[in-house]
Order: C-alpha cells, then structure tokens, then sequence
C-alpha cells in the first residue's frame, strides 16, 4: 500500500508539500523523505507526534533517544508507518530542528495501490517556499481553575532579591 501525505508548514503562508511513501517504510524514512522535500540536510533532531482531528500533541516518537533510561521511547526507526497510522488515525505533528521548531502539519490523505514505474518515496507536489527562518509561535498558557498563587504573588524576576529562594548565591 502506498500512503500519500500532505505536509503543511504552520506558517500563514502557504508551504506545503505532497508526497507518497510505502506504508511498510518507518516514520525514520517518512522524516527523510519531509527533511528533503523541505530542503534540510536532515541531521538535526526530529520527532513525531501522534495527533487527533483536532491536531493536539500526543505520544512523541523520537529520531534518537534522548532519555535517562528512566522510560521507553519510541523511536522512528521502530515504528512502521501502517502500525501507526490508517483510515482513523491519519495526523502527526511533525518538529525538526528543536532549537528552530520548525513544525509541520503531516496528514494521511489518501490510502492507494503501489503503480508500477513509480519509485518511492515520491514527491508529487510541492507549494509554496520555506521562509529563511521558522515561523515566530506565541505561546499562551491559559489558567483554569483555582490556583495556589494570585497576581499578588508573581514572582518579579530579573530583582537581585534571592532571599526567598532556597539556595546559596555565592555556591562558587
């Protein structure tokens, strides 16, 4: 079976590209495959995350594990594409570069046969071009609920007030 996807950069202007990969290839070639289609050199961090309808963040699934050891990764280079994605479950948010953050939209559009003649993975389409620098994100947490510290409380950071804090300023 053929996957053919449609990766968007979350950017306001349209960047996106469409290409077709074996579904029996791992998300590590998936990754290759979008790193070179956006033109990257593929050698910085990268990971995958599952993602609803509603492209909410889900389970990561990493390029290299980069844990203590305390907690199982799942690594791209495991993870078969048909195991993760089909009809139901068709999105994944997609970071490379973690200091940059370039963040892709990557959505299964459409489930095909293989076609003969055609060497895969295979860029079909491609829209638009990445900017020099990634998008700027706005971060916005929202509080709800009751909380432990009201405004009155917020710490003025950047003060050389450091006696409230439980640590030796001069520890050097």
């Amino acid at each position: 079976m053929i996957y053919k996807f449609r990766i968007i950069l979350d950017a306001e202007e349209d960047v996106f590209r469409d290409l077709e990969i074996e579904a029996s290839n791992t998300l590590e070639d998936l990754h290759n495959a979008i790193a070179q289609s956006f033109g990257f050199d593929g050698t910085e961090m990268a990971s995958f995350y599952v993602s609803n309808e509603e492209w909410e963040q889900g389970e990561e699934i990493a390029l290299f594990d980069m844990s203590e050891g305390d907690e199982q990764v799942k690594l791209m280079s495991e993870t078969l594409m048909e195991d993760q994605l089909n009809e139901d479950n068709r999105n994944l948010i997609y970071v490379y570069d973690f200091f940059n953050m370039w963040t892709f939209y990557v959505e299964l559009a459409e489930i095909s046969e293989k076609e003969d003649g055609t060497t895969y993975p295979n860029l079909m389409f491609v829209h638009g071009q990445l900017p020099e620098s990634p998008p700027e994100k706005s971060f916005e947490a929202e509080l709800t609920g009751s909380s432990d510290f009201d405004d009155e409380d917020a710490l003025e950071f950047g003060t050389e007030n450091y006696e409230d804090f439980d640590f030796d300023e001069n520890w050097n």
